[in-house]
């Protein structure tokens, strides 16, 4: 888990859709608040949008984000393709637009279908020509990148030891475009877990310092007895998954996700109490020379006792940067104890 940023959700909003209103879901995605805000919000210019509503959809951008004071991170997500120029031209087009425009209201830019190394080194590139260009400092728009190719999964390592010293700072999975380049086949029983993949991505991260992010889940609503609702279980499900395996956060395609997502990869009033005093204890027993101790039945050492630090770093990192949401889930005395601890092993 890196401690660099916070980006428990990563929600992408369709930056225009064929309404009224082309804005609908940006302006909403925008105007959320508290639980329902994401940590990062990725207005789409990608595949979220139609190909005749693109230019639209980065001009609805460029006007709404400045418009409101949102409470986590502006991500765009731009045009690109390894293997087509005229993709990567439109994306260096929308780089440099959304950097002249809206360079002081956004972090970064999202590019998808990267290819191998070379590939996100071209991606970088294009968005520190715009840094230049408009007069933004060095570094100060971020890339992040959505790994949904056979070539960027082969080059993961690669990229990630790359990015350890560069402005990418997530690197997030795409798995339906991914299965597509492998040529797997629907066979009616849902996707694969990715077991594999979604370990090796939390690892490379994790060594490199960056954020991993799991991919969306589209199964939006199911149907029982007659009656079609919100699949609430499958997406927790999946996110649980995630946060098992490390990952810093979750793709999410709606506002219940979003609220969800939130909610799971951030620990329970329970497991922050259970682990504070863990580390409480461990605190004591150090002060009276013991290295390993054994609280509730389990040896606890360094290893373990890192596991319960986790709890309370993310809980640090989500007050630090959305003190709204720590505040509302626990009490003050709890949350008071988990800021003051100490930390440290040794």
């Amino acid at each position: 888990m890196s401690d660099l940023r916070l980006c428990r959700t990563f929600q992408t909003a369709p930056a225009a859709v064929p309404k009224d209103d082309t804005a609908k879901y940006l302006r909403s995605g925008l105007d959320a608040e508290g639980f329902g805000a994401p940590d990062w919000l990725v207005p789409d210019m990608e595949d979220g949008t139609a190909p005749d509503m693109k230019d639209e959809g980065l001009e609805n951008t460029i006007d709404l984000v400045p418009e409101y004071d949102f409470p986590g991170e502006i991500w765009p997500r731009v045009e690109w393709s390894y293997e087509d120029e005229s993709f990567r031209g439109r994306g260096r087009e929308q780089i440099d637009r959304l950097v002249a425009e809206i360079g002081d209201e956004m972090d970064g830019v999202v590019v998808p279908k990267v290819g191998r190394l070379a590939d996100v080194e071209r991606a970088a590139a294009a968005v520190a020509e715009a840094e230049r260009e408009h007069g933004h400092p060095d570094g100060s728009i971020g890339l992040s990148i959505i790994v949904e190719t056979g070539r960027a999964r082969s080059d993961l390592r690669e990229i990630a030891r790359w990015g350890a010293d560069s402005r990418l700072t997530a690197l997030v999975f795409g798995p339906v475009d991914y299965a597509a380049e492998l040529g797997a086949r629907d066979l009616g029983d849902g996707r694969p877990r990715w077991d594999g993949l979604l370990e090796r991505l939390s690892n490379e991260a994790s060594a490199a310092g960056l954020l991993a992010i799991g991919g969306p889940f589209d199964d939006l609503f199911t149907e029982r007895a007659g009656l079609t609702y919100y699949n609430a279980d499958g997406y927790a499900d999946q996110v649980e998954h995630e946060a098992h395996l490390g990952l810093d956060g979750s793709w999410s395609l709606y506002p219940k996700q979003t609220i969800q997502a939130n909610t799971i990869h951030m620990p329970t009033a329970a497991e922050l109490e259970r682990d504070v005093s863990k580390i409480e204890r461990f605190n004591e027993a150090k002060r009276e020379g013991t290295g390993a101790v054994t609280l509730d039945g389990q040896m606890v050492d360094e290893a373990t006792f890192k596991v319960f630090r986790n709890s309370v770093l993310q809980v640090r990192t989500i007050h630090e940067r959305r003190p709204e949401q720590t505040e509302d889930r626990y009490d003050a005395d709890l949350l008071e104890r988990a800021l003051d601890l100490d930390l440290s092993y040794r």
